[in-house]
């Protein structure tokens, strides 16, 4: 079996790697077996329109980490499409985090409000000096300001509130790392799921850095909407600096032309499935490795399931049948292999 990410073939004692579906001809037969590298950590993005398999191969991989010693995947799931993965032993967690796990420039992204400004001022320190999101409003309610500084910090604070994603006692990075987690966000806000990505992306980041637990494998669904904005600094991080600590992360999109530039620029797997806006595929095709000829767009398959795969690792380029779930996918139509 050939294995995306790395040298190796898939043969060799201890290799760790996923199954991930079969080569594709040009006639559309189907080729030899092809799997994922989980030995080394990886930096990806999965894309495609509404439909053509994104959010599927996105829970294939998830499967496979699952299943391989050593790995956790931490899977941020927007719109409910991967509580299937449980059957393969990952918790489905209410995406709970820590008020203290996001820096106070975050804060302030997140609330949209003006790090300069009166009230923006007061969230920044509010942030700074406390831990909670309760402490943060009491720290407000007594600062020495202006009354219509502190009543609009108060309201920026109170809007967090009411998102109900902020716990003193939410789950730790090393929780998140035990048995891996799917976090269920369905219908939560934008800002909120901004909120949950950006914290758990940095918590997994600092595990990796620690050395704490299996390595991290962060994997967001919908991430045009929630990786970005006040959770952009965070992802970041772990595309530029993840792979040292042995941090990895992989974003599906719809709409590569609104992931951050480095999501792509800095990716060693980039798995394409059916695109069809022109500004999606310039996005795609900006970053085109030298050893992919000819059109980006021409050589995006057509049919749900397949998908293009640019492996930087050994500079070379694919068609892969994406292989069929084991566990239930609850995000759409199923793809066969």
């Amino acid at each position: 079996m050939d294995v995306l990410g790395c040298e190796g073939d898939g043969d060799g004692e201890g290799d760790a790697f996923g199954r991930f579906g079969r080569y594709l001809a040009t006639d559309r037969s189907l080729g030899a077996r092809v799997g994922v590298d989980f030995a080394g950590p990886h930096a990806g993005v999965v894309v495609g329109k509404r439909g053509s398999g994104k959010s599927y191969t996105l829970g294939v991989l998830a499967e496979g980490l699952a299943a391989t010693a050593g790995v956790a995947p931490v899977v941020v799931d927007p719109m409910g499409a991967f509580g299937g993965l449980e059957a393969a032993g990952v918790p489905v967690l209410e995406p709970r985090v820590r008020a203290a796990a996001l820096p106070p420039r975050a804060w302030c992204e997140l609330l949209d409000v003006a790090p300069t400004s009166a009230a923006g001022t007061l969230v920044w320190r509010a942030a700074a000096e406390t831990a909670t999101l309760d402490a943060m409003r009491a720290w407000v309610a007594d600062a020495d300001a202006g009354a219509a500084a502190r009543r609009a910090a108060a309201n920026h604070l109170a809007l967090a509130d009411s998102w109900g994603c902020f716990a003193p006692d939410a789950p730790t990075a090393e929780d998140l790392l035990a048995d891996g987690a799917v976090l269920d966000g369905t219908g939560l806000e934008t800002p909120a799921l901004q909120a949950v990505v950006a914290a758990v992306a940095s918590g997994l980041y600092r595990a990796a850095l620690d050395g704490m637990g299996s390595l991290p494998w962060l994997l967001v669904d919908e991430a045009h909407a929630c990786a970005s904005g006040a959770a952009a600094a965070a992802v970041d991080t772990l595309y530029t600096r993840g792979r040292a600590p042995g941090a990895s992360v992989v974003l599906a999109t719809q709409r590569p032309s609104a992931l951050p530039e480095t999501a792509i620029s800095q990716s060693d797997l980039v798995v394409a499935h059916r695109l069809t806006s022109q500004r999606d595929v310039d996005a795609l095709a900006a970053t085109r490795p030298t050893y992919l000829s000819g059109s980006v767009a021409a050589a995006l398959p057509a049919r749900t399931g397949d998908a293009l795969v640019v492996d930087d690792a050994t500079e070379t380029v694919c068609t892969v049948r994406v292989r069929e779930r084991r566990t239930e996918h609850e995000g759409g139509g199923r793809v066969a292999e």
